[in-house]
């Protein structure tokens, strides 16, 4: 029977599954490059969660470690950063079995991490350090599997994971202690990559960098909450003696962890992306079971992110669509050329029934699936379009809330110049807590200054009072004083005329009795007038006593009076003298707190000295010495600040400002300080700014301390003056470090200088052998003649074989320059190949000082019976000098020049010729021994016992001496090595970590 020939067309195409993966692995690609880009910002959350659904989708990460392994990892920094957070947040929230499947390629992780750890700068150590901590995850989840990718187990599953082993507890706080040490050492690493500014967080490279510290607070919160809840089980069931290894070093994670929360919590770039929880002030008591019960767990909280990734979903939906209701047979296809075709094929010869119904259902799974693809791109249509209008709306926010934060930004530039000053001292937070604190206080006081000031005036207002009604009072008084005066003037008058009509009565008594009657009459009129006026004189009697009661009365109330304004002027006085005591009592606590922060600032910079993370940091000593000029001028300041604070009370602020300064550009100083003296060139000037960095540092601290007390300012102008000698002095020290090292454009002309110094002094060693083995032919023979001719032949044929290696060392350096020069001049190729330069100068060097001690040697050991082993030593350094000239013409010569090989064979001449020197000088020295053989013939039992004793004794004092001179050379050795360095300006490298 033949088989059934399908269409072509039908054989090709394929299976709705394989067209599925395709579409996944299609997606998930993009959104893997889309993330990790080559752009130097923060991956998208979006990429991210794309990425994640795709391992649940796939139940693994085998396509994500396909997709990633081919990324340029090993070629840019920025997209290695990226993979390495994009793999940390995979392994935190993908599929279960991503933990497993990417254990396997734990040593890909670890030959990244080596590769950027040779980059000291930027990347480098930030992505060997995260290298580290995904490997340190990987093994602790390989150890401790029933741990989720994001460590989230309730209190009962922690119990069962550690199977109520104390064992089990004991060691898996080891491996969590590991993991924080990693976290820890991260942070640090990425905090101290960026600058002192605090405006990193808000740039795209500062977030780039920040981005993968989410992830790390996350996995740091779990890991301390289980080793607290561990390290209290441990303490309840083991002795405290056991576990105080455990507990310390859980102390030192609590400074570090803290310090991190703090420092990632004043960061404006995490304010809306994560919610960081801050540690306790002091760590939990764990030899005490009752702190378990107050211990509050970190809990870390993300914001809620409503909006999910539209790709996601339309790729989600479209993965699980499956429809199998029946499907209505095509249309027929419209005519062409007048004539109607059929849906099926016209070539195909009439088939069997099932043949046909499966051609039919084909043909309707064809349809369905072209249908299902135009709804599918609608839908993908739709999405675009709100995901655009979404974006749209995004961007208009950004623009307003970027407009709102200019504002905002202005009207709290006041306030920020204010908060400048003690900005550096503590976190932004604390610094505006205390000074809302301060604030509040100052506050304070100057509403009870208020109310203190309102009640004086209030007095002093009743006391005007009091004074105007005194005076009204005397006006009274003296009003009645003249009406007094008046009156005793009138009745002056009225005694005046009573006498005068006296007079007159005694004149007219002597009158006539003509007279009688009218004196009669005028005694009466008389004494009518006369008690008339004593009726008024009674009356103004009787007023001028009403006015004095009301004089004694207004004088008591005057009294009185008085009385109460000297009580309250003597209350005033003590308010206003308590007052000003409070105040000078607030004055010097604010005092003392900012000298409290300034001398915390200093000790952070003096802590922060030590900091391994500060080794990055560089600085030029021009830079330097603008910090070293304000710092002085400031401590200078400071002295007449405080002395006419202390006299006067005044000039607070001022002061304030001076000491606020004064710790910031120390601390400042001090930093920069340590930084330069990693740079410098000169290694005993970099410790010596380093150990004056160190004075400085303990001196400000010192000044800090004597300021907190009043009693101790006396001595605050010895701490000053002793303080600006140690500045002066550590300025002067980054002056001595410019123009250090050989100058790049005399390196030629220093190098043409050395290689004829090295000829010139080869020649003359030559000369001078020949002229030892001359004199030796004519003055000695025997034993010491063959001996002398043994060493001087073999130096003389050293000599012809350096003289021959160098003479092909300089026809290939010449053949080098040549080659490598260009369009430069010889001058212009060693200066840019200056360190090549400086190598070819030491090897020079080296060879020189070879042939001279050659030369001495050969002296001593032939005209003053010196030492053969001076002579192998002397052989052996001018071989060594030879082989670093070779080495350093070998690095940049052509592996296919002839030069090269005839300098290769001159080398292994040298070699030869110095074995035969060693070779020399041990056959002379066997030649001397043998004819010095002791004899033994007429030596008693007791001399030679004696004997043998002095040669053991010799033996061991010859063994002491050569240990003593090992040591000697290998210290020699270091500090030659050392020296070198400094003379050829070699550059100090790190030592990877």
């Amino acid at each position: 029977m033949s088989s059934i020939q399908l269409p072509k067309v039908l054989q090709n195409r394929k299976t709705s599954l394989e067209l599925e993966r395709e579409n996944f692995e299609k997606f998930q690609a993009l959104s893997i490059s889309k993330a990790v880009n080559q752009t130097e910002q923060p991956i998208k959350e979006k990429h991210v969660r794309s990425t994640i659904i795709g391992t649940f989708h796939e139940k693994g990460a085998g396509y994500f470690w396909n997709v990633g392994l081919r990324m340029p990892v090993q070629d840019n920094p920025i997209v290695a950063w990226k993979f390495c957070h994009l793999l940390h947040k995979v392994l935190r929230e993908g599929h279960p079995n991503v933990l497993v499947q990417s254990q396997k390629h734990k040593g890909k992780l670890a030959d990244f991490g080596k590769l950027w750890g040779h980059l000291k700068e930027g990347y480098g150590i930030l992505i060997a350090r995260y290298c580290h901590l995904l490997i340190t995850k990987l093994k602790f989840h390989q150890q401790n599997p029933k741990f989720p990718g994001n460590l989230l187990v309730t209190p009962d599953e922690l119990m069962n994971i550690g199977e109520n082993d104390i064992n089990n507890y004991f060691q898996m706080a080891v491996e969590m202690f590991e993991y924080l040490d990693d976290i820890v050492s991260l942070q640090n690493s990425i905090f101290g990559s960026l600058d002192m500014s605090r405006s990193n967080s808000m740039t795209s490279s500062g977030q780039c960098r920040l981005a993968p510290l989410i992830p790390c607070i996350q996995d740091s919160s779990q890991l301390y909450d289980y080793c607290v809840k561990m390290l209290f089980k441990l303490h309840g069931s083991l002795p405290p003696d056991v576990v105080s290894g455990h507990r310390e070093r859980f102390l030192k994670i609590f400074k570090d962890l803290k310090q991190f929360y703090i420092n990632a919590s004043n960061l404006q770039y995490f304010k809306n992306l994560i919610q960081i929880p801050l540690l306790p002030d002091s760590p939990p008591n764990f030899l005490l079971q009752s702190d378990l019960r107050s211990y509050v767990t970190p809990v870390v909280v993300m914001p809620e992110d409503d909006h999910d990734s539209l790709e996601t979903a339309s790729f989600t939906e479209a993965a699980d669509l499956v429809d199998l209701t029946p499907i209505q047979p095509l249309p027929p296809v419209p005519p062409q050329n007048g004539r109607t075709r059929s849906p099926s094929p016209p070539a195909i010869p009439p088939l069997p029934d099932i043949v046909a119904q499966r051609d039919l259902l084909i043909q309707q799974l064809q349809a369905e699936i072209l249908r299902l693809k135009g709804e599918i791109q609608k839908l993908l249509a739709q999405y675009e379009e709100m995901y655009s209008q979404l974006q749209d709306q995004i961007i208009d926010l950004e623009t307003k809330l970027a407009q709102k934060e200019s504002e905002l930004a202005q009207e709290r530039q006041t306030k920020e110049e204010l908060l400048v000053k003690a900005e550096a001292a503590a976190t932004a937070e604390e610094i505006e807590k205390k000074a809302k604190e301060k604030e509040e206080k100052f506050q304070k006081l100057k509403d009870v200054y208020g109310n203190l000031r309102k009640e004086h005036i209030n007095l002093l207002r009743q006391k005007a009072e009091v004074e105007k009604q005194l005076n009204v009072t005397r006006q009274k008084a003296e009003t009645f004083q003249k009406g007094q005066t008046v009156a005793e003037e009138k009745l002056q008058a009225v005694l005046s005329e009573r006498s005068t009509l006296e007079e007159g009565l005694q004149q007219t008594a002597t009158e006539k009795d003509s007279a009688i009657a009218e004196l009669e009459r005028a005694k009466e009129t008389a004494v009518n007038e006369t008690a008339a006026v004593q009726s008024k004189l009674e009356r103004a009697l009787n007023e001028k006593s009403t006015l004095e009661a009301e004089l004694h009365d207004l004088l008591a109330q005057k009294l009185e009076a008085e009385e109460k304004l000297e009580e309250s002027e003597q209350t005033s006085k003590l308010m206003q003298s308590n007052l000003k005591a409070e105040s000078d009592q607030k004055i010097f606590a604010l005092l003392e707190g900012i000298v409290k922060q300034a001398e915390k600032m200093l000790q952070n910079a003096v802590n922060e000295m030590d900091n391994p993370a500060l080794a990055a940091v560089t600085c030029s000593s021009d830079y330097f010495k603008c910090l070293c000029g304000p710092t002085d001028k400031i401590l200078e300041q400071l002295g007449p600040m405080l002395d006419k604070f202390r006299a006067d009370q005044e000039g607070i602020d001022d002061l304030a400002n001076s000491i606020t300064q004064s710790a910031h550009n120390l601390s400042w100083l001090l930093l920069h300080g340590k930084a330069l003296s990693q740079t410098a060139t000169d290694i005993e000037i970099g410790d010596s700014m380093l150990e004056q960095c160190r004075f400085i540092g303990t001196g400000s601290i010192q000044l800090m301390s004597l300021l907190k007390n009043k009693e101790s300012w006396g001595g605050v102008s010895e701490a000053l003056s002793a303080l600006r000698s140690q500045v002066q002095s550590l300025g002067t020290l980054s002056e001595r470090l410019e123009g250090r090292g050989t100058p790049l454009d005399t390196v030629g002309d220093l190098l043409e200088s050395e290689l004829l110094s090295m000829e010139k002094a080869i020649d003359e060693a030559a000369s001078k052998i020949e002229d030892m083995l001359t004199k030796s032919k004519a003055a000695d023979s025997g034993i010491k003649l063959e001996v002398n001719s043994k060493i001087l032949d073999a130096c003389t044929s050293l000599m012809a074989a350096i003289r021959e290696l160098v003479i092909k060392s300089r026809v290939l350096q010449e053949e080098i320059v040549a080659q490598s020069k260009g369009s430069a001049s010889v001058k212009e190729f060693y200066k840019r190949n200056s360190q090549w330069t400086e190598g070819l100068i030491s090897a020079a060097k080296t060879v020189a000082i070879g042939a001279h001690f050659l030369v001495e040697a050969a002296n001593e050991a032939v005209t003053k019976g010196g030492k053969l082993e001076l002579l192998v030593v002397a052989s052996q350094q001018i071989a060594a000098g030879t082989a670093q000239l070779v080495v350093a013409s070998r690095v940049k010569a052509d592996r296919k020049s002839g030069n090269l090989e005839k300098l290769s064979t001159a080398s292994r001449g040298v070699s030869t010729a110095t074995g035969a020197v060693v070779a020399a000088a041990k056959a002379c020295r066997n030649m001397v021994e043998t004819a010095d053989v002791l004899d033994v013939s007429g030596i008693t039992l007791h001399a030679a016992k004696r004997l043998e004793m002095d040669s053991q004794v010799r033996v061991l004092e010859l063994e002491s001496s050569l240990q003593q001179e090992r040591l000697r050379l290998a210290a020699l050795r270091r500090h030659h090595y050392q020296l070198a360095g400094e003379s050829e300006g070699w550059e100090k490298k790190d030592i990877p970590e």
